[in-house]
């Protein structure tokens, strides 16, 4: 089909209803002059720079998609229907392997139709696998450590049992992911029983190799970074079983893609797309072309926090919708709970019921890739592609030198240090961690999960702070009525929350000598916080710092701009605020 008749096929509007780009821009701009972030004199297209944010790649995602360029036909996902729904079952040394088989079995019940075993030597596979219907269930490994051992085991059982493993089956070889995640492991040795598990599952039926990407994610990687890894490895492990004697096809039918879906629904989307199209170059290069590309989405683990995990399940259900849209054919949401230690079996149900509800209720499995043909999905799948094309070239050229992984994991830790300097000023917010928190909450208590580890979570200072909450309160000097001070007082309360510290309300209050007094009646903190309308700070706010630094304040702070009052301060907060440095200060003043 040409470009013309495709462009008629999809004019669905009315001619009364189509409208051009410039009346776009004239009404988007109305608005933003109203918020002040345009000017009378701006012009209207400027609208474009001020909407259009940057990710953590540098690529610009625009606030809305424009006809033109190509649509990508080989990011078009390939499953039809449903996709697998599978669930983490861990056996790691330390965890109880029975109540691990029982979580399993309550998961099959409910509906899961695969399980991703996480595993080591000492894991009792017998135990773990009991009453499993293997043949009917798929199990996909994931034995960074010892995956020969673990695979062998699992090939054991079934001879006991005397039956076989279903096709999807992955006994989850991932050398690379294992090196990036700094496991004891040596390359020669690892890829050698890479090229032996490839034989043994060829000669089964089913698959062998698992390119983890998010061994990266968790590191802290970007999207690009993920894909410019999960490329670089795939072509790894191609070649080092094309070496082995593997047709390229052949190689290419034993690999699984794992990737991370997160609560950024449009890249993830457009990540997964991007992926399916760089791999489709790579195999039409390798002379593979037309083999399929399998992908398993995981909800992101470095985005669970482990304050307020019940917003955990908002997180999950968007980066589950993202897989699903995105053309995933396996998609695990984990628990809400991970990140406080091994789930509970009321997040695992949750977890499941997630795809249940995304599947059955609303039908997001019954379009084939529902984001294709969207001009800001496909530009952004193309633009991902790009970039996570020269990320792989990149990988690639470091790698002719030696497979030193060192220059990597300092461009993912240059990318982590921006991630988090957007959450310290709160540009990133993370609900019920950097944005209300409730310092009363009490934490579900879970036993200790291995596959937290080696996990860099978003917002992990502000936890650290929460996990050592101070032991003073900053008395609130509220200034005026509650209307007049309500607003700043809030703002302040969370923040100042974020950082594990409480607060002191003074309330109402009517002059210096009333907030002096409510001050010395709270038992006089060194420190101190205002808060009040621009208005209250400059009839008496200054008469309110001298007075409460006569009563014993040490260390006053105000909420806004530090030169609405005309008083010495010590410190302000307002928005933009670094809040990281602005609470570790306070709670130092308050040691």
């Amino acid at each position: 089909m040409n470009d013309a008749a495709r462009d008629d096929s999809l004019r669905l509007a009315q001619p009364a209803d189509a409208h051009s780009q410039a009346e776009w821009e004239a009404a988007t701009a109305a608005v933003l002059r109203k918020s002040g972030r345009l000017t009378a004199d701006d012009a209207d297209s400027l609208v474009w720079d001020k909407l259009t944010r940057t990710s953590l790649d540098g690529l610009r995602i625009a606030p809305l998609g424009l006809p033109g360029g190509t649509l990508a036909d080989a990011a078009r996902p390939s499953r039809a229907g449903a996709w697998d729904i599978r669930s983490l079952v861990s056996g790691l040394s330390g965890l109880d392997a029975k109540a691990a088989n029982e979580a399993a079995l309550v998961d099959l019940d409910g509906g899961v139709s695969s399980l991703w075993v996480a595993a080591d030597e000492t894991t009792d596979l017998a135990v773990l696998l009991d009453k499993v219907l293997l043949d009917l269930a798929p199990i996909v490994l994931d034995a960074p450590i010892g995956a020969v051992k673990v695979a062998q085991n699992l090939l054991a059982l079934i001879a006991e049992r005397g039956t076989g493993l279903h096709a999807a089956t992955n006994l989850g070889a991932d050398p690379m992911g294992a090196l990036l995640r700094d496991l004891p492991l040596a390359p020669d040795e690892a890829f050698a029983e890479l090229v032996d598990l490839a034989r043994l599952a060829q000669g089964i039926g089913v698959r062998a190799i698992v390119v983890d990407a998010t061994a990266a994610h968790d590191l802290g990687a970007s999207d690009v970074q993920e894909l410019g890894w999960s490329i670089a490895v795939g072509v790894a492990y191609l070649r080092a079983l094309t070496e082995a004697g593997f047709s390229p096809a052949v190689a290419a039918s034993l690999i699984e893609f794992r990737f991370a879906a997160t609560d950024e629904q449009f890249p993830t989307i457009a990540k997964l797309r991007a992926a399916r199209q760089l791999w489709a170059r790579v195999l039409e290069l390798s002379g593979a072309e037309g083999v399929e590309m399998r992908i398993h989405a995981v909800s992101s683990r470095p985005m669970l926090s482990k304050y307020d995990p019940y917003v955990n399940m908002l997180r999950g259900t968007v980066a589950a919708f993202a897989a699903g849209v995105g053309g995933a054919d396996a998609v695990t949401v984990l628990p809400f709970d991970s990140a406080n230690g091994v789930p509970d079996g009321f997040g695992r149900r949750i977890a499941r019921n997630v795809s249940h509800l995304l599947i059955d209720e609303s039908h997001v499995a019954a379009v084939a890739d529902p984001a294709g043909g969207s001009f800001a999905v496909e530009q952004l799948t193309a633009d991902m592609a790009a970039a996570g094309w020269e990320a792989f070239i990149h990988i690639e050229e470091e790698w002719e030198q030696g497979r030193d992984f060192s220059p990597f994991r300092d461009r993912i830790a240059a990318v982590s240090a921006e991630r988090e300097k957007a959450i310290a000023r709160r540009r990133r917010p993370i609900t019920g961690l950097t944005e209300f928190p409730n310092l009363a909450e009490t934490l579900p208590e879970r036993p200790v999960d291995p596959l937290n580890e080696r996990v860099v979570r978003y917002g992990a200072s502000f936890e650290a702070l929460r996990d050592a909450p101070a032991t003073t309160k900053v008395f609130l000097a509220t200034l005026g009525t509650v209307a007049q001070h309500t607003a700043r007082a809030t703002f302040a309360t969370n923040l100042l929350a974020a950082g594990g510290i409480g607060v002191e309300v003074a309330g109402a209050t009517s002059d210096a000598e009333d907030i002096a007094g409510k001050y010395r009646a709270a038992g006089a903190p060194p420190v101190v916080c205002l808060a009040g309308s621009d208005k209250t700070y400059a009839e008496w706010g200054a008469a309110a710092i001298a007075a409460l630094r006569e009563a014993g304040a040490t260390h006053v702070i105000i909420a806004g701009k530090p030169d609405a009052v005309d008083a010495e301060v010590d410190d302000a907060a307002s928005m933009g605020v670094d809040a990281l440095a602005f609470l570790t200060a306070t709670r130092e003043k308050l040691a």
